[in-house]
């Protein structure tokens, strides 16, 4: 009798506490962060610097090559009316994206990275090439210096460069090394790539002629990317990106005269800081 009773507690006891790992283990799935089926969406701001490049210009009177040419971004000062106030948050460098979670750890997503490509005033650069339009420019170029003064030659791509690309990224939590385990604050690594077009408004004046200065697919870019992802509440997230691509355009508009044309290709590399939010349909 005694042998049975002790028997019948063992078994009682293993039951308790199988249910209470049971427990434990539904526990910790409830609590767990799951991102599958979600979307997310995101709005932020970039600075980005530009490799030099060739520029080809073509035309009924001209065809010469520049380069080595030299160019930089043109981010807006800050200021709570041009960064926050819903009139103006397109003046700045900026990026916005939508996606979703295929996986656990798989996003898809199409966003735009609005850049702006300014090319330095008034720098000395190699040319080669012919220039017949009745101007003060007009000779044959051999590897000759020239100074891409106002009158000559002014390159913008500034409302703007706008790379419109889809991503493939993989998110991994990352909190756990540094002793973060907290279902309300997660830390992210992000990394990725994309590809996408270019549909810049490219603002150009060349030898005075007339400007197009309209809205135009040039080409197209690849990029990859990495970041940290820092996630509040499920929900809100605040992520910082470097991302690095290659831009080309072989069909950049340059004058009112369609024959008029430009060619050029460059890397660019890209910080970001972003604000944003994951949620379910």
């Amino acid at each position: 009798m005694k042998k049975k009773v002790i028997v019948g507690l063992s078994l009682l006891m293993t039951i308790c506490t199988f249910s209470q790992e049971n427990d434990t283990k539904d526990l910790k799935q409830t609590n767990k962060i799951t991102n599958k089926g979600k979307f997310f969406l995101y709005w932020g701001w970039n600075r980005a610097n530009y490799s030099n490049s060739d520029i080809h210009f073509t035309g009924k009177n001209y065809d010469f090559t520049l380069h080595d040419v030299k160019a930089k971004d043109r981010q807006t000062p800050f200021s709570f009316n041009d960064y926050f106030n819903p009139v103006n948050i397109t003046i700045p460098q900026n990026n916005y994206r939508i996606g979703y979670f295929l996986k656990e750890n798989y996003t898809i997503s199409i966003g735009v990275d609005h850049m702006k490509y300014v090319m330095v005033k008034d720098q000395t650069v190699k040319i080669d090439g012919e220039i017949n339009e009745g101007t003060s420019y007009d000779r044959v170029y051999n590897n000759d210096d020239i100074v891409l003064a106002e009158d000559f030659l002014k390159l913008e791509h500034t409302d703007g460069l706008n790379y419109v690309n889809v991503e493939f990224r993989r998110f991994d939590e990352i909190g756990h090394y540094f002793g973060i385990n907290h279902k309300n604050f997660q830390i992210n690594l992000t990394e990725g790539f994309g590809a996408g077009i270019l549909y810049p408004r490219t603002d150009v004046t060349l030898l005075n002629k007339e400007r197009h200065d309209e809205f135009h697919i040039a080409g197209w870019g690849a990029s990859a990317v990495v970041g940290i992802d820092l996630t509040f509440f499920k929900y809100f997230y605040i992520q910082s990106d470097l991302k690095f691509g290659y831009i080309n355009l072989p069909d950049i508009r340059t004058t009112i005269d369609p024959s008029d044309g430009a060619t050029q290709s460059f890397t660019f590399f890209q910080r970001n800081i972003l604000i944003g939010g994951r949620f379910n349909l």
